[in-house]
């Protein structure tokens, strides 16, 4: 996958990930925004993809960052980054231990790939272990940046949108309908996530 934060950081798109970052990072200056799960409506939205090249570009402005696969039926981030794909999220929510967090070319960006894939997460996402977890992370990082499954193909991203400090919700401008972005939010809301705001791919 192309990573334009990094092929190409003088780019517009790359400076459009620039102004997300910034957004994020004034989002709640009362309760600074930590953990956030950047939730695509559908699975037409290229997640995997925009949610390496933020955890790139909060990474080269010097915050240290943990990007979790936390799609676990289908974990990708692995292979964008190179990194190993064994021992992830996967084995560590169900086995406990350190956290097995990969290195990638950036100094201040480490990856918690997702593991083997699991069929059935949703038992592993228990909210306590998820929450032991996030807390575990947070000692380690400034931000925490989560990539999980589409919000109206399974339960997974509610689970985790239920234990993060903030939401993000990705609409694919070209194809995602406004019923299902209803949708998607009274998912959020019925898990008392906060959501701080959407953002637009694919705009025409």
């Amino acid at each position: 996958m192309n990573l334009i934060t990094l092929t190409e950081p003088q780019s517009a798109i790359a400076e459009a990930y620039q102004s997300l970052r910034t957004s994020l990072e004034f989002s709640s200056l009362e309760k600074p925004v930590r953990s956030i799960l950047l939730a695509a409506v559908d699975g037409s939205v290229d997640k995997t993809t925009t949610v390496a090249n933020l955890a790139v570009v909060m990474a080269q402005s010097g915050d240290r960052v943990i990007l979790v696969d936390g799609d676990l039926r289908h974990p990708h981030q692995h292979e964008v980054f190179g990194v190993a794909a064994t021992g992830g999220l996967a084995q560590w929510l169900e086995s406990g231990g350190s956290a097995p967090l990969q290195k990638t070319s950036l100094e201040k960006l480490r990856v918690l790939p997702g593991g083997a894939a699991v069929s059935n997460p949703v038992a592993l996402l228990s909210t306590r272990r998820l929450n032991e977890r996030l807390t575990e992370l947070m000692e380690l990082a400034d931000y925490i940046l989560i990539d999980a499954p589409p919000l109206l193909s399974v339960t997974d991203a509610a689970l985790w949108a239920s234990q993060v400090d903030g939401v993000v919700l990705l609409v694919n401008g070209g194809h995602t309908k406004k019923d299902q972005a209803q949708r998607a939010k009274e998912i959020l809301a019925r898990v008392q996530a906060n959501l701080l705001g959407a953002v637009l791919l694919n705009a025409e």
